[in-house]
């Protein structure tokens, strides 16, 4: 089942066609990978389906709805959480606390102003830096962290809005190959609640992680299938191994 589809995308930035016409089907319960050489559209593909850039032409559809119009809150209120490549965390505040936030974030105006949603969710924010190793940090504080740890948090953050689909723009960025080595089993499980949608360089990363690949290549699709399809096209060889 198609949780989202992309269907025509464009997107101009003044007479530059950063996507054109980009079709993209992510079924539920996947991790889908996309590919493609520096500049290709992957990043702005990614910002499109979350709302940060108004599409020129095409349509979005997330689980049965049609978003291409919808505000970005509207559309993580339906289940849609972005992870940035910058991580976006509060460094003045605790591991704990940034988690906290998020959660009582989600609840709404309300549950921010009742210091009860503390002691409410604290097995929820404990069970969240478990999840993503963090436990033995959580008092400190969130910009003390390293910078993989920092990224843990922040997809730990995007996963507290309890999403359908998460959307990751190159979360191993900067990361020394054992931490990328460790987000790879972090996100795994996350497969069972959550479809993923990762924007990644690390091509080895992301065939261990992914079912499906979509490779762009100056803003269109280039190719997409499975991984070992994608390791056999001759055309993703020739241009994304010479321009990457």
């Amino acid at each position: 089942m198609a949780l989202l589809t992309v269907t025509g995308l464009t997107k101009m930035f003044g007479q530059f066609r950063a996507l054109d016409g980009i079709d993209l089907v992510v079924r539920a319960g996947t991790f889908h990978g996309l590919i493609g050489p520096n500049g290709s559209g992957k990043s702005t593909l990614l910002k499109a389906i979350a709302g940060a850039h108004a599409p020129t032409s095409g349509s979005i559809r997330f689980d049965g709805m049609d978003i291409t119009g919808s505000l970005p809150f509207r559309r993580a209120r339906a289940g849609l959480s972005l992870k940035f490549q910058i991580a976006s965390i509060f460094p003045e505040l605790s591991t704990y606390d940034n988690v906290l936030l998020a959660l009582q974030a989600r609840d709404g105006l309300p549950s921010l102003l009742g210091s009860r949603t503390r002691r409410i969710l604290d097995a929820e924010a404990m069970a969240a830096l478990d999840r993503f190793r963090l436990t033995d940090r959580a008092d400190d504080l969130a910009g003390e962290l390293s910078h993989g740890q920092q990224q843990w948090l922040e997809i730990s953050l995007a996963l507290a809005s309890r999403p359908k689909l998460l959307l990751l723009d190159e979360p191993t960025a900067g990361m020394s190959p054992e931490e990328r080595r460790l987000t790879g089993e972090l996100l795994r499980p996350i497969r069972s609640y959550c479809t993923l949608v990762i924007v990644e360089h690390d091509i080895d990363f992301i065939k261990n992680l992914c079912d499906h690949l979509t490779v762009l290549d100056q803003g269109r699709v280039l190719d997409e299938g499975s991984v070992e399809q994608i390791e056999r096209s001759i055309k993703v060889r020739e241009v994304y191994t010479s321009r990457v």
